[in-house]
Parts: structure tokens; C-alpha cells; sequence
């Protein structure tokens, strides 16, 4: 977990308007074209040192809004700053120096990695492609990498699938932070593993920021992990972000009805320790289309507390408490 100081002022990324949106339906004869909005305009910043969690339900978008930043897939509409400069409208050439600052751990340790490299080779690939090494530095670098994620430096010569999943996640890590990167996106890096390794990969991931001075946003659709590793937390649904607080201000007090429903899901051994709210009501119903969302507040169909004007209007993303925004007309625990 990073450490935040009360004011914050160094932003390492901010995202404008951003938008992705994919063609999902065009026909000959069919005028009007259907768009599948995955993100659709988030505003965001993100501050050096600190860990960002990103989460909602599968298909809220929270996957391609990393894809995008990291460059993965080009934004439809909108501006993403990394220290100040502008890469979302960057050309591939232009953009390669800018690369070795922001990295990718994604969600699958083995389809991530090439099989038919050696860990070696994995690790060393991108130090050849933008750095210069001796033989000698190049092996003591991939060395040096592999003891920090705490793999043992015999292992280079093997190939991914002689690795359990925790090993080759912790690949991926040494992968991702070769280059020394100052910001770093986790596509749910854990939720394909046990749960006992989970906790490993999440310490380790704290150990590492301290040791790099590292910035993370952390995407997940489990909110302990997130609890765990995060200084902020944003929620997403339907491509838009409707809450974004430190971890105690959404865990203590979720403002957004969404928010709410997340926390009533999880699950507590002692029903005594339930928090005896009476607006804390399940999440229930099935996300709509993000081709088709619904009008005005896009949770309004899924939500108890929604009223005529949730319907109609759409809600602003606005700050209602210091450092605590949400996208409700009607927001919960609202002083």
C-alpha cells in the first residue's frame, strides 16, 4: 500500500472524457450504427506512490479502462496525461519512449507469457529492446529481478509451464518492473489464483512499491483484495465511475447505492458482525447492455432507493465530501 500524505499534489496520470467504443452492430441497410460502450467518459487521477483500485462487476469496463491506458486499445474520444504530456493521440514510434514508464501485470500468468521462451529470455526481453547491457549485466539484471519477486535465479532456463500460477504471476512481475517503470497497471493479477497465494502476490506487490516507489492501479471485482492493497478506491458500472473515495471513507461509509450492494455481497463469517443498516440491501438483477444502458442514472433499474428524476436525469460525478465523490442524486450516509 502506498503512502499517501494528507495533500496530494504530484499527479503522475489523469484521464479526461475518456471513451472506448467498440461497432458491434452494422448492417447494410441499417442506418443507425450500435456501439458497445465499454468506458464511456471517466474522469480520473492518479497520484504518485499511492495504489488506485478500480472495481465492479464483470463487463463495468474496468479491464478495457486499463487497456486503454496502458495503450493497449486507442480511445475513442477523450485525453490521457502521463507526467504532464498528453499519449493518447501518440504514434507507436512516438510513444516508445514514454513506454518503459508504465507497465502491465495482466490477469493470467500463463496465456500472458510466451511458452515457448524461457524465463530468462521473458524477463530479459524487454531490457534488450530499450536498454543496453553487456552478456554479463543483462544476467545479473534478470538475477537480480528474480530474487526480488523471490524466484530462485537457477530457474531461468526453465519454460512457463514447469511453474505453478503464483511462480509464473511472479514472472509477469519481473517482467513488468525491468524497465523500472513509475507506474504500473494489475488487470486482476490474483483472482486466477488460490487463495493462499493471493495473499503472497499481494504482499509481495506492497513490498515492491516501498523497494521501486512505485504507483499502482490495482483492477479487481474483489473488494478484499482491494481493501488490502489500495489507498483510494473507484467503482465502476456501465463504463462510468459512480464512486471514488479512500478505502476507510467507502468501506465506512459508501455513499453511492451500487457501492452498497458490493459491500452487503461479501461475505462475513458472523452474521453478528453485519452492519445493521437498514439501506444495506443485495445487489439484485443482471447488468444491462452496455450497448443499450439504460437512461439517466444508469443504475437506476438495479437500484431500491431510485426515484422519477434517477430515470431521467443523469447524475454528476461530484465531490460531496473532502476527497469523496459519487455519482447519485440521492447519496447514502450523507452528512
Amino acid at each position: 500500500m502506498g503512502n499517501l500524505t494528507s495533500v496530494q499534489t504530484e499527479e503522475i496520470l489523469v484521464v479526461k472524457n475518456l471513451k472506448k467504443h467498440f461497432l458491434v452492430n452494422q448492417q447494410f441497410f441499417k442506418k443507425e450504427k450500435e456501439y458497445l460502450k465499454a468506458v464511456d467518459g471517466v474522469d480520473l487521477t492518479v497520484y504518485k506512490g499511492e495504489t488506485l483500485g478500480i472495481v465492479g462487476e464483470s463487463g463495468c469496463g474496468k479491464s478495457t479502462l486499463g487497456n486503454v491506458i496502458m495503450g493497449l486499445l486507442q480511445p475513442t474520444e477523450g485525453e490521457i496525461y502521463f507526467n504532464g504530456v498528453d499519449i493518447s493521440k501518440m504514434k507507436e514510434r512516438d510513444l516508445k519512449k514514454y513506454r518503459v514508464d508504465y507497465q502491465m501485470i495482466f490477469q493470467d500468468p500463463f496465456s500472458s507469457l510466451n511458452p515457448r521462451m524461457r524465463v530468462f529470455d521473458l524477463i530479459a526481453e524487454p531490457l534488450i529492446t530499450h536498454r543496453k547491457f553487456s552478456k554479463k549485466e543483462l544476467e545479473e539484471e534478470v538475477h537480480r529481478l528474480m530474487i526480488d519477486v523471490g524466484l530462485d535465479p537457477s530457474y531461468t532456463h526453465r519454460y512457463p509451464h514447469e511453474f505453478s500460477g503464483g511462480q509464473r504471476q511472479r514472472i509477469g512481475i519481473a517482467r513488468a518492473l525491468s524497465l523500472k517503470p513509475k507506474l504500473i497497471i494489475c488487470d486482476e493479477p490474483v483472482s486466477a489464483l488460490d487463495v493462499s497465494i493471493q495473499a503472497q502476490i499481494l504482499n509481495l506487490l506492497d513490498e515492491l512499491q516501498k523497494k521501486y516507489d512505485l504507483t499502482f492501479i490495482f483492477i479487481s471485482h474483489g473488494l478484499p483484495a482491494l481493501r488490502h492493497i489500495s489507498d483510494r478506491i473507484g467503482v465502476m458500472y456501465l463504463g462510468n465511475l459512480v464512486e471514488l473515495a479512500t478505502k476507510d471513507a467507502l468501506f465506512k461509509k459508501p455513499m453511492h447505492p451500487y457501492t452498497n450492494g458490493l459491500l452487503a455481497s461479501l461475505p462475513i463469517s458472523d452474521p453478528r458482525l453485519r452492519r445493521a443498516e437498514k439501506d444495506e440491501v443485495l445487489l439484485e438483477g443482471d447488468m444491462p447492455s452496455p450497448v443499450h444502458p439504460p437512461s439517466g442514472c444508469k443504475f437506476h433499474t438495479r437500484c431500491p432507493f431510485a426515484q422519477e428524476t434517477c430515470k431521467l436525469v443523469v447524475p454528476e460525478f461530484e465531490e460531496k465530501e473532502e476527497g469523496h465523490y459519487v455519482a447519485c442524486h440521492f447519496p447514502l450516509h450523507q452528512e
